[in-house]
């Protein structure tokens, strides 16, 4: 499995990143959202209970700026875990 992050501004990606996933748990998607959070050079968001809902519904969240305690200059930040694995 992988994190895929990425900073949208308008509708066009200005960064992303794909990260491994080992377990699929808050705590681990947490300090993963932490590394990859450092690793584009923003701040790490507010994770509310609607963000894990929509991760274990969908796969996928969305953190808008009110998400976030620091100003950011960008519409949003998508999260999206995808299992890679290959189909037998």
């Amino acid at each position: 499995m992988k994190i895929w992050t990425k900073i949208i501004n308008g509708e066009k990606i200005k960064k992303d990143n794909v990260y491994p996933l080992n377990k699929l748990d808050i705590d681990s998607i947490y300090n993963n959202l932490e590394s990859i959070c450092l690793t584009l050079d923003e701040p790490l968001p507010i994770v509310l209970d609607k963000h894990i809902r929509h991760l274990n519904q969908f796969n996928c969240t969305t953190f808008l700026p009110s998400d976030f305690i620091e100003d950011v200059e960008f519409t949003k930040m998508v999260v999206e875990i995808f299992d890679d694995t290959p189909k037998k």
